[in-house]
């Protein structure tokens, strides 16, 4: 656990995790109107940036909080990372000032408001975070075999999770769609029987049978933890069996009109995290090379060959755009002179 205060009740911030504590930060985030009411912005006297960082403290602390930031913004933020709001181009100076003053900002907002009522807009800014889900750590949190993200992460460390059938000690790789992972029945804490004298012990001299031991004894034993019950749900990229436990990576998350597949305790259309995407979409990674994609997290979708041509086609992208602003921008960008 990267922090002993992950649950503290005064900064309210929802985890990956049963703890009981957790959950009284969830309620108190989702309907106590002390706490809600300090991450509501359509009424709040902070800046444009203050609010940035707030939604991006609370996504994150939710969202793989034991990631580095720094690293968490070079290799988990998507490369593709979706248009949630376009912005147009303002000649001249701050675009975001001047827009803000002249009333375009909230005009803009309402006509897209409208458009995903009209046209069934997906929630795509929640993808950001399809990164993170992808994770081995989180997969075995998300499949209900762990009780929070630390202890999953614990349990592929400590070599207690196979991938596809061998032994797998990396919590920072990301599947890919079919692959299969098996956790150890004997590393998972609730599934343990209580601590208890051995049944055929006895202190009667006299007695050399064993005492027999009923069919329920001889069950798996099964021990929920208080309070879990609002997080038992597996999402629907996922197929486990609880019998073998095991689960299956069977594809991406994805989003449609209305609802979105990765679980979060934040609306997925909603101030937070459209604020949070436009936190992290100023800082979206840039062109990395061939040394730099060596040193990445492990990736089993990695294809040196199709992320080559995706670098080429982002590159002439990144040229497009921006010239494009440049244009509006009132610059006139002209080809050297050929000799």
């Amino acid at each position: 656990m990267r922090d002993v205060g992950v649950y503290s009740i005064a900064r309210a911030m929802p985890r990956m995790s049963w703890h009981p504590r957790n959950l009284y930060n969830l309620w108190q985030r989702s309907v106590n109107p002390r706490v809600k009411n300090t991450s509501v912005f359509t009424t709040s006297e902070k800046t444009l940036f203050q609010q940035r960082w707030k939604s991006k403290a609370l996504v994150r602390a939710y969202h793989g909080d034991y990631i580095p930031e720094k690293i968490f913004k070079k290799w988990y933020v998507p490369d593709g990372l979706p248009n949630v709001r376009p912005r147009k181009g303002v000649r001249g100076g701050d675009e975001g000032l001047l827009e803000s003053y002249a009333g375009r900002k909230v005009r803009e907002d309402e006509e897209y408001e409208e458009d995903e009522i009209k046209y069934e807009m997906a929630p795509v800014g929640s993808l950001m975070f399809s990164e993170v889900e992808r994770r081995i750590d989180t997969v075995v949190f998300r499949g209900c075999f762990a009780h929070s993200i630390y202890e999953a992460r614990r349990l592929v460390v400590h070599g207690n999770v196979l991938l596809n059938g061998k032994r797998h000690q990396n919590a920072n790789t990301r599947l890919k769609p079919g692959d299969m992972i098996t956790v150890s029945q004997k590393a998972i804490r609730f599934l343990q029987p209580p601590e208890k004298l051995d049944p055929t012990y006895t202190d009667d001299p006299n007695s050399s049978l064993p005492t027999p031991t009923t069919a329920a004894e001889r069950l798996t034993p099964f021990h929920l933890p208080p309070y879990a019950s609002p997080f038992l749900f597996i999402p629907a990229y996922l197929e486990p069996n609880f019998a073998t436990c095991s689960l299956i990576y069977v594809r991406h998350p994805t989003a449609r009109p209305g609802y979105s597949e990765i679980p979060s305790p934040y609306d997925a259309d909603g101030e937070i995290v459209r604020f949070a995407w436009e936190w992290y979409s100023r800082r979206r990674p840039r062109v990395r090379s061939v040394t730099r994609l060596r040193r990445m997290p492990e990736d089993r979708t990695y294809d040196p060959e199709s992320r080559d041509e995706r670098e080429k086609e982002r590159r002439e992208q990144e040229v497009v755009r921006r010239k494009e602003e440049a244009r509006r921008g009132g610059m006139i960008l002209t080809e050297p002179p050929r000799k």
